[in-house]
């Protein structure tokens, strides 16, 4: 994130309600297996157990907190002594050389846990940093920028997180939650020989009336069949902006519309200005690039 583009970004997000501490803990835990999982050699050789470390969590570059909670938990887990005393809000801008959180308590603990904690915390401000610059590029046209379920394996939780602290919404967390056809779904309908309206009317008496349906289709004279199955949202992927600008004419506020497919911080102001209301942006967590965050030592005896 650029000095230039850390000035577009939205101020703190408020009110991002927190993660829960046994999500945060399974990825920890995960986490830690994967990294130690038969002692800290190093630390252990080289560390007396009697010293003690003080260390400030420092930006290195310009970006958006998230994670917080995250790191402080992840520095905690080997010794539940440890103290760490954050100073930036989640969601908040920070810029380069600002410390972040200082954290302080047995050496070997917080050795140990570095790399972990560092690792979630750098990933999540990365996402939230790159979802800030999304949401300023649209920002007062009303439009939603959501993430999708492109998201490392373990950390959706985390990754999903960090989309809010950069001013983000969520789609849909797991196939669980929502019904939505994608174009292999239809493709199978269709080899099936059964119409697309009357596929979504099916899927509709099969499902709670609690249930919104979403269909994605990826030509205008899909639309049509759409809109007579009642889909509540209507996914335009891949289209261009002269197609966007249509499709929002025929569903004619009849359902939301939502815009997907590769979208990129060039072309999503233009793709707001059709009128959808949603636009999803997989980069948002698949292509994020963690940020620079530092963790400098003073180990004392």
């Amino acid at each position: 994130m650029s000095q230039a583009e850390f000035s577009q970004a939205p101020a703190a997000v408020a009110s991002v309600p927190p993660l829960a501490a046994a999500h945060i803990d399974q990825v920890i835990g995960t986490a830690l297996a994967e990294d130690v999982p038969f002692g800290d050699l190093t630390t252990e050789a080289f560390v007396p157990a009697s010293a003690q470390a003080e260390a400030v969590l420092t930006a290195r570059e310009p970006g958006v907190f998230s994670g917080g909670e995250v790191f402080a938990r992840a520095m905690r887990t080997l010794d539940a002594v440890v103290v760490v005393d954050l100073e930036v809000a989640e969601g908040a801008r920070f810029r380069a050389g600002e410390q972040l959180a200082r954290v302080s308590g047995p050496a070997r603990a917080i050795l140990t846990c570095e790399r972990i904690a560092l690792n979630l915390v750098q990933r999540m401000s990365g996402i939230a940093a790159l979802t800030a610059q999304y949401v300023a590029a649209v920002e007062g046209s009303g439009v939603r920028i959501t993430d999708t379920r492109k998201t490392t394996p373990g950390l959706r939780v985390l990754e999903r997180y960090a989309v809010r602290c950069g001013g983000g919404h969520n789609h849909r967390f797991s196939l669980s939650d929502a019904v939505m056809a994608k174009d292999n779904h239809l493709a199978a309908v269709s080899a099936a020989g059964v119409e697309l309206a009357q596929a979504i009317r099916s899927a509709r008496a099969r499902l709670p009336h609690t249930a919104h349906i979403e269909v994605e289709v990826d030509r205008l004279d899909q639309i049509p069949a759409a809109m007579e199955g009642g889909a509540d949202t209507i996914m335009l992927d891949n289209f261009s902006l002269s197609d966007l600008r249509r499709g929002v004419e025929l569903i004619a506020g009849r359902a939301l519309v939502e815009a997907s497919g590769g979208v990129t911080l060039d072309t999503v102001a233009a793709i707001a200005e059709t009128g959808v209301d949603v636009i999803s942006v997989g980069s948002l967590t698949h292509s994020a690039r963690g940020l620079d965050l530092g963790l400098d030592f003073r180990v004392s005896q």
